[in-house]
């Protein structure tokens, strides 16, 4: 018989009674369920309590998603964690099939601008955001961006008044699909991806996000 579980019990992670091969099929079978049921980006840490104790989660994942190239769906690093997604290539049948529709949140392009100026520059205040694009940005965009999880207040500038500032959210790395902040794109992806209007940044923005924060999103 396996080893007991780390929790009290209730699950042979260590699956000792299994020959290797078995063993291993077994710990890409839970990985590949956990991922798949939960509705957020699944941890290292989560994925570590159902295998055995000296189990690459790495090589598993790479196994797993090996089996998952002829499918329509992937598992992908987002926001410090693992989730399965619908493969790019299949957006137009998606589309077709939704009536155009989708699940993401709904963002205009003025929205995007400004949240994309948050991304690259975070932490930043409201006045710098408008300095920086040439217009007021209003209250208004700020709380519909808060309302939807993309931004969230960061550190209290030290200028007069201490404004607050705004950040990125694990939320906004779930939302486009990143990993850290070191994933952002540069402005051109943006505009190649639809997500901004050819020539509607030009210089304004420019990919600084800060390299100190290992999970790609500030506190």
């Amino acid at each position: 018989m396996g080893r007991p579980s780390r929790d009290a019990g209730l699950l042979d992670t260590e699956l000792d009674a299994l020959p290797p091969d078995l063993r291993w099929r077994e710990w890409m079978t839970r990985v590949e369920a956990v991922i798949f049921a939960s509705p957020e980006p699944v941890t290292r840490q989560l994925l570590a309590g159902v295998v055995g104790r000296n189990c690459s989660i790495d090589l598993l994942i790479e196994d797993i998603v090996t089996e998952l190239a002829p499918r329509p769906y992937e598992i992908v690093a987002v926001a410090g964690g693992w989730q399965f997604r619908t493969r790019p290539r299949q957006a137009d049948v998606l589309k077709a099939a939704f009536c155009g529709t989708t699940t993401g949140a709904e963002i205009t392009e003025g929205e995007m601008l400004v949240l994309a100026s948050i991304a690259y520059h975070q932490p930043v205040t409201r006045a710098a955001l408008s300095d920086m694009l040439g217009r007021e940005v209003s209250r208004d965009i700020i709380g519909h961006l808060r309302r939807l999880d993309m931004i969230a207040s960061g550190p209290r500038s030290p200028q007069p008044g201490a404004p607050y500032t705004y950040v990125t959210t694990r939320k906004f790395l779930e939302q486009f699909g990143l990993d850290t902040l070191r994933d952002l794109p540069d402005i051109e992806a943006l505009e190649d991806a639809g997500l901004l209007s050819q020539g509607a940044v030009g210089d304004k923005l420019a990919p600084i996000a800060n390299e100190e924060d290992e999970a790609g999103v500030l506190e």
